[in-house]
C-alpha cells in the first residue's frame, strides 16, 4: 500500500506542512502502508528541505525504515516502512 502526499497546497504555510507530513506518517503506520510518496515540488527545494527536515526528527525517525530521495524526479521523496 502507498500513501501520497503532494504539498503544492500547503507549500506556504508551515504549520500546514508539518501536520500535513504528521498525518501522512500516522497513516501510514495505522495502515502499515510500505511506501509514503511526498510531493514537495521542485521550486527551489526550501520545501524539500523542510520535509527532509521533518523526517530526520527523533520521534518521526523512529517509524520508518529509510528515506529515499527521487533520482528521475528533484521534487519527490518516497519514505519507506518495513513491518514485521
Amino acid at each position: 500500500m502507498k500513501i501520497k502526499l503532494d504539498l503544492h497546497d500547503v507549500f506556504n504555510r508551515g504549520g500546514e506542512i508539518d501536520r500535513a507530513l504528521r498525518s501522512a506518517i500516522d497513516e501510514a503506520v495505522t495502515k502499515k502502508a510500505t511506501l509514503v510518496e511526498i510531493i514537495p515540488g521542485k521550486g527551489s527545494g526550501a520545501l524539500k528541505k523542510r520535509v527532509l527536515r521533518f523526517l530526520e526528527q527523533k520521534e518521526i525517525k523512529a517509524l520508518y525504515h529509510r528515506v529515499e530521495k527521487d533520482s528521475k524526479n528533484f521534487g519527490r521523496v518516497f519514505v519507506h516502512f518495513r513491518w514485521k
